[in-house]
């Protein structure tokens, strides 16, 4: 039986660890969790945030996933949609498409698509860039 998921895996070219520690930990805000050693020497990097677990291998020769992709849960998918365009990731809405769920696609720095939507118990916070829980907010 399963019990639940540990993490997603996406394909990275050699060598990008870097530009994959600029998309995850600097602009998602991702903590990178350290590989073990034996796995270390493969290339590509672990992150971590909240319960998401993703895990970047390195694939030769590369191609990045352009349907399949991870789906994180962010508390205010609006704040994040404006960080990832002012970096220059185009983001594609797709609010709706699953009744009463607020989400947008992008892609990161090597085409790999990913999704976010907006988390359970979170919505827009009037007149802010920041959710805040909603019973907080009088919903």
């Amino acid at each position: 039986m399963i019990t639940g998921l540990d993490h997603v895996q996406v394909a990275m070219p050699r060598g990008a660890e870097e530009v994959a520690r600029a998309f995850y930990a600097g602009l998602l805000g991702m903590t990178e969790v350290p590989k073990p050693p034996a796995l270390a020497a493969r290339g590509g990097c672990w992150f971590t945030s909240g319960a998401a677990v993703l895990h970047l291998g390195v694939e030769e020769p590369f191609s990045p996933a352009r349907k399949a992709h991870p789906a994180f849960l962010a508390e205010d998918i609006g704040g994040l949609q404006a960080a990832l365009t002012a970096a220059g990731h185009e983001c594609v809405r797709a609010d709706e498409e699953i009744p009463g769920v607020r989400r947008f696609h992008t892609h990161d720095p090597f085409g790999n698509r990913v999704e976010f939507q907006q988390a359970p118990g979170f919505q827009q916070a009037p007149g802010s860039q920041q959710a805040q829980p909603a019973a907080l907010s009088g919903s």
